[in-house]
């Protein structure tokens, strides 16, 4: 479970990733994939999911056709966190291959 001292903050994590930005009127960060075709959002959603399961954090996240929207913050400690970027990072990581 994630305290609030293990909190970075929206705008820390931003500065260290590319295309994420902070959400308004919390602490989370945002940003929307976009993608060749519906199988390939649904395939992505797949792969982050196994990734999240297995680190027991999940995102908050939206898809229509080949866009997925996601925002990532750590409920338990009421902001982003370490897990929150590197979360972020997987997907960054694996949006472009």
């Amino acid at each position: 479970m994630a305290k609030s001292s293990d909190l970075i903050g929206a705008s820390a994590a931003i500065e260290t990733l590319q295309g994420w930005s902070a959400v308004e009127g919390r602490d989370a960060i945002q940003k929307i994939f976009k993608f060749e075709d519906f199988n390939a959002a649904f395939g992505f959603m797949t792969r982050v999911a196994m990734q999240a399961e297995q680190a027991g954090h999940h995102p908050e996240w939206f898809n229509v056709y080949n866009r997925v929207t996601v925002t990532l913050a750590t409920h338990d400690a009421g902001g982003v966190t370490a897990k929150d970027t590197a979360l972020a990072s997987f997907m960054d990581q694996i949006a472009q291959e």
